[in-house]
């Protein structure tokens, strides 16, 4: 997965931004295959949901794991009829 930077959808004057790297896990090779040409696709359904969350829906791992099985939703959305198997965060920072 490509780096994803958004602005999260904070209340106030100062907005808030994540950034997150991540991995996606499939079953096989013809799953990869159509993981990546969906991959424009994905890329935009993680954005949308991610400017839709509040900040302090990310807190602790609750958030994460939250935010974990949202994601996998849908990339097996996107990705349909590869099967993704889990998002891995390499790393959530908020700011």
């Amino acid at each position: 997965m490509p780096e994803i930077t958004a602005n999260l959808n904070a209340s106030g004057r100062r907005a808030t931004f994540i950034k997150m790297r991540s991995q996606i896990e499939v079953l096989g090779q013809d799953d990869a295959a159509a993981l990546t040409s969906a991959m424009p696709r994905l890329v935009d359904l993680f954005t949308v949901y991610l400017r839709e969350m509040r900040p302090e829906e990310l807190r602790g791992s609750a958030g994460t794991h939250r935010l974990r099985e949202e994601l996998i939703a849908r990339a097996n959305i996107a990705a349909h009829p590869a099967r993704v198997i889990d998002v891995l965060f390499q790393e959530i920072l908020m700011q």
